[in-house]
């Protein structure tokens, strides 16, 4: 008697093995490994600007990336991994004495197309005893179209003038201003750190209250294309932000 080579369960369970292949291979395609540092200026600032009556507009995380909060303590809603591409430019820029590490943190992430993230906040720092938080706070926000964009929004806070706590010197973000980069660019790992220019900024804030306690260094606002296996740098005359992404096979 005839028997079909295979039977229709056969079949069935082979196409759904070859489903579950092709769908876990697509699901390892948008598979990132993803790298952020963050780091502060302590040189002098290249550029130099009046903030006094600037203040953004308040910037909140729908979960946690990297806060530091009054007693010292860091806390992640993310899965953190310390074994870093960036860690050699990181410890570069520390060791030419003209930045302090803030932050360094990597993970692994699924990034599908049309991905929407949500900011994820940040909290870094000395700790502002009048403002109540670290000096520098903010969210970083990662989605994916074309490219994986990554969202800046960062702000560098001082004590008030006439507080107890030493005021640093004034300066704007210079996000307009690229004169003098070449300075800032970070050594890269056999990287080419990316050319795309900002695709969106911020703009300025209102004024402050009378009796605000803080007082604004400088800000971040931009949203960057990130190039796979590329270290982008984005700065401001008082802190800048290394990000790597390297896609996993």
């Amino acid at each position: 008697m005839y028997k079909p080579a295979l039977t229709f369960a056969s079949r069935l369970l082979a196409s759904l093995a070859l489903l579950t292949a092709l769908s876990s291979a697509a699901l390892a395609q948008d598979r990132y490994r993803a790298e952020i540092v963050v780091l502060e200026r302590l040189a002098d600032p290249i550029l130099e600007e009046n903030m006094a009556g600037k203040i953004p507009e308040p910037v909140t995380g729908n979960g946690r990336l990297w806060v530091v909060d009054s007693s010292g303590n860091q806390v992640s809603d993310i899965n953190t991994t310390s074994n870093l591409t960036l860690n050699n430019a990181a410890a570069r820029l520390e060791n030419s004495g003209k930045y302090r590490v803030l932050m360094k943190t990597g993970w692994f992430q699924r990034f599908p197309p049309n991905y929407n993230g949500e900011p994820l906040q940040i909290e870094l720092g000395d700790y502002l005893e009048s403002a109540g938080h670290r000096a520098i706070e903010g969210t970083i926000e990662i989605n994916r179209r074309r490219y994986l964009l990554v969202t800046l929004e960062l702000n560098h806070w001082q004590e008030a003038s006439g507080n107890n706590s030493p005021a640093r010197s004034t300066a704007s973000s210079g996000e307009a201003d690229r004169k003098g980069q070449e300075e800032q660019q970070p050594p890269g790992d056999g990287e080419t750190s990316s050319e795309d220019s900002p695709i969106a900024t911020g703009s300025a804030g209102t004024a402050p209250s009378a009796s605000s306690n803080k007082e604004l260094i400088t800000w971040i606002r931009e949203t960057r294309r990130m190039r796979s296996k590329e270290v982008h740098f984005v700065d401001s005359p008082t802190i800048g932000v290394l990000i790597y992404f390297r896609p996993l096979d």
